[in-house]
């Protein structure tokens, strides 16, 4: 499988319009952003905030307000908002899609289940993303810094134990899977 390299150029082709436009009209209501509590507006997330935490996070950060790129552990990063829909999309390219194989596709399904609980494997103009989608308004500092770590581990440990980082949810098939993995390498440290 080849890596996949995406520039900031390559994304603006994507258009930030046509972005924010899926954004908005996919996502603009959700029973999340319903049932949240409400917060006092000093406490809301904005992309001046966001700002801050990915400058903190991030290295070469470039782009502006509601679009920013950079890049965590080598990993290439884009996180996208809209605030008058209230999202927040957080991106990172894995490989291009056609390039997956049926098994691959099964894999990255199951993994979706229950080892990359918050952020997800998902396609889009022939790319294969891990992701991370939370209302804007509601996010806190370490639910953004969470998503944010997941995605990236999303995309390290795609092809091996295609993991959050976080927790295995119970009743998948990832655990099992990875406990297979782990046996057979057990069986064959003992015959060596």
């Amino acid at each position: 499988m080849r890596p996949l390299s995406l520039t900031l150029a390559a994304i603006l082709l994507w258009g930030t319009t046509t972005i924010a436009t899926a954004i908005t009209t996919e996502e603009k209501t959700t029973a999340e952003a319903k049932s949240a509590p409400p917060q006092a507006e000093d406490d809301q997330m904005n992309n001046a905030r966001l700002r801050t935490l990915i400058d903190k996070a991030g290295e070469d950060v470039t782009g502006r307000s509601g679009f920013w790129q950079f890049k965590l552990e080598g990993y290439s990063v884009l996180v996208i908002t809209d605030e008058n829909a209230d999202r927040m999309r957080i991106i990172s390219p894995i490989t291009f899609a056609n390039a997956l194989s049926e098994t691959e596709l099964m894999r990255i399904t199951q993994a979706n289940f229950d080892s990359a609980l918050d952020a997800r494997y998902a396609v889009a103009r022939d790319t294969l993303w891990s992701t991370s989608l939370h209302p804007l308004r509601s996010l806190t500092d370490t639910e953004f810094l969470s998503g944010l770590g997941q995605v990236v581990n999303l995309v390290a440990t795609y092809g091996k134990s295609y993991s959050s980082g976080a927790l295995v949810f119970g009743g998948g098939d990832s655990e099992e899977l990875n406990r297979e993995r782990y046996e057979k390498i057990l069986r064959k440290g003992r015959s060596i």
